[in-house]
């Protein structure tokens, strides 16, 4: 019940801080979803032996998480502000998010009939992920020196 309590206040000041807006970092961005990831393969090693329907389910529920993540992502705000990167929330990023509640709860209430793993922390560390990626993307893309990476990773 407690990491239930931290996980949902994690992802509130998440959203209430990116909702506002907030500069745009590396560990701001990935670090929540890593932890979260963390802590949903934490929770699979408590269910124990994982079937291939198990297996179906984890790749389903990951596969919607990351597309609702991704179309997250692509209505994030990247902008700069005094020479550095911001990202913002829009009404947009809003919507997407009940979409991502809504599409997240009848993927689990359907795979809740054919499995017990199903971690909800697992889920949202997918989603921010794959909300992180479109965001990186047009970090790099609006402010390419901002972010060292090597020349053979940087978006062309």
């Amino acid at each position: 019940m407690i990491t239930w309590l931290l996980v949902a206040g994690a992802v509130v000041a998440v959203v209430v801080r990116r909702a506002v807006g907030e500069p745009l970092n590396a560990r701001d961005l990935v670090g929540p979803p890593l932890v979260l990831l963390g802590l949903g393969g934490y929770a699979l090693t408590e269910v124990g032996h994982l079937g291939p329907v198990d297996v179906l389910w984890l790749v389903v529920g990951s596969l919607v998480g990351l597309a609702m993540g991704v179309l997250r992502g692509s209505s994030v705000v990247v902008s700069t502000r005094d020479g550095r990167l911001w990202q913002r929330y829009t009404v947009r990023t809003f919507a997407c998010w009940g979409l991502s509640i809504a599409v997240n709860a009848v993927v689990g209430y359907t795979a809740g009939h054919y499995t017990d793993a199903r971690p909800l922390s697992l889920s949202i560390g997918v989603g921010l992920l794959g909300e992180a990626a479109p965001v990186a993307l047009r970090a790099l893309r609006l402010a390419p020196d901002a972010v060292r990476l090597p020349e053979a990773l940087r978006p062309r």
